[in-house]
């Protein structure tokens, strides 16, 4: 099929998943019209306000960028209808967009969500996937209505999830995917909003916005959950638990589905290959391992400064 003519758009997205589908209309034959994106934040030890990843990409391609705190002011909005836009690519925004914004571009707004949709709606669908064990995950392209990630899907591409993938590794192939995704829907979108599929509410769960209290182990879990749990969290908030008093992340581990007698969270062995940890069933041999001030480091390194801390017969709290 040919390409259809070149369109007029609004892209909306802040972190670096977004910046990938940026990159993809950059290099295309569509015409950027202006870029939207969070206000700066302040970032890092020195806490100094730091532009986003979305940003600095459409600075550098001399885009102009809008920060709004909020799109439901008329002032906000009358903003975006001056840019005469056919359309809005929304991915990772972070604002809820009013009805009104939805109405403004002419073929509306569309957004790259990282997930096969109705399975994780929400801000965080690529972790709570490998959290939850998913098979398989995916790019959905959705047309927006009012609703969070309720609107009719426009076209959806799978990607499986490995036994050994993180957050991390995830995040970078959906984002590949959600860029080459946007490229296809935009084709010929017109006939894609003409056939777009409802999604089953039946079918939807919440992929709640990551906390760091969510990262501390669980040593009554299995080995398999929490290792899901170390992946899941690699490489934010990252799993951790306290071990005389002290906080170690953990960044990788494995599973290991061996029977034990020990009280969960007991230090079982420690080597030059893992720290073997007892749980609620099997055992986590940790690979990967980062203690206050440190760098993440592997368990062998570790345990060359600090063996008494990781004594067998130990436990984790």
């Amino acid at each position: 099929m040919a390409p259809a003519a070149p369109l007029r758009i609004v892209f909306a997205g802040t972190p670096d998943f977004a910046a990938s589908s940026l990159a993809a209309l950059l290099n295309s034959t569509h015409q950027l019209v202006g870029v939207y994106t969070q206000p700066d934040r302040p970032a890092g030890r020195g806490r100094k306000l730091s532009a986003s990843p979305v940003k600095e990409l459409a600075l550098e391609h001399g885009i102009p960028v809008y920060q709004p705190l909020s799109l439901k002011e008329d002032t906000e909005q009358d903003i975006l209808k001056s840019l005469n836009a056919d359309l809005m690519v929304v991915v990772a925004y972070g604002l809820i967009l009013p009805k009104a914004i939805l109405e403004i571009p002419k073929l509306g707004c569309i957004n790259v969500h990282a997930s096969l949709l109705p399975r994780w709606r929400g801000a965080a669908p690529i972790q709570r996937a490998v959290l939850a064990g998913d098979a398989e995950s995916g790019v959905t392209i959705m047309q927006m209505d009012t609703g969070l990630d309720t609107g009719d899907m426009l076209l959806t591409k799978n990607c499986a999830i490995n036994d050994d993938d993180t957050g991390s590794s995830l995040h970078d192939r959906l984002a590949k995917l959600g860029a080459e995704c946007l490229l296809e829907a935009l084709i010929d979108l017109p006939a894609l909003q003409q056939q777009a599929t409802p999604q089953n509410d039946n079918l939807a769960n919440y992929a709640d916005k990551l906390d760091k209290s969510q990262a501390r182990i669980n040593w009554q879990q299995s080995a398999a959950e929490i290792d899901r749990l170390v992946r899941a969290f690699n490489s934010w908030p990252v799993a951790f638990s306290e071990l005389d008093g002290q906080r170690v992340r953990i960044w990788q581990a494995t599973a290991n589905q061996q029977t034990h007698n020990s009280e969960p969270g007991t230090i079982l062995c420690s080597n030059s290959e893992s720290v073997d940890i007892a749980c609620g069933s099997g055992v986590l041999k940790l690979q990967t391992v980062q203690l206050a001030g440190a760098k993440a480091l592997p368990v062998s390194a570790v345990l060359n400064a600090k063996q008494e801390l990781f004594g067998t017969g130990k436990k984790f709290s």
